[in-house]
């Protein structure tokens, strides 16, 4: 059984990704993915293309890359490994899209365990995720 969630843990503050925001308004996905490689929003938004066209694994790999990405960039900002990951601060909303789109990948790829940890790890982060990410995509 996975630990409690650190109650009291600092909120990791991630810096905001302009430079991706902007180019995202005039460049593909892929290419905003290869400009800028560790943003967690780009591998997000780029495994939710390859979804929305039935592409399970490639959305799986996408999604993967775009949470290490995002753990990568919260370790580094002070994240001591589990606790709070707050969907109002919208620099860490590329790390929770990331983390359901990697959900939503160990679903499509029969992957239960995982889809039960993500689950877990997004509620942890801030319950308003789920239904959040679950009303954009339904």
């Amino acid at each position: 059984m996975p630990p409690p969630p650190l109650r009291g843990a600092p909120e990791p503050r991630l810096p905001a990704e302009p430079a991706v925001v902007a180019d995202l308004e005039s460049l593909t996905t892929a290419e905003v993915v290869t400009a800028h490689p560790t943003s967690s929003l780009a591998w997000a938004l780029l495994s939710d293309e390859a979804a929305a066209r039935g592409a399970d694994l490639e959305a799986y790999a996408y999604a993967r890359a775009g949470y290490h990405r995002g753990l990568d960039a919260l370790r580094k900002a002070g994240w001591p490994g589990q606790g709070p990951g707050p969907w109002s601060h919208a620099p860490t909303r590329g790390v929770l899209r990331s983390l359901f789109a990697r959900r939503r990948g160990a679903a499509a790829v029969g992957e239960p365990d995982e889809v039960g940890r993500l689950t877990t790890f997004l509620a942890d982060a801030d319950p308003s995720v789920l239904p959040t990410l679950e009303g954009q995509a339904g």
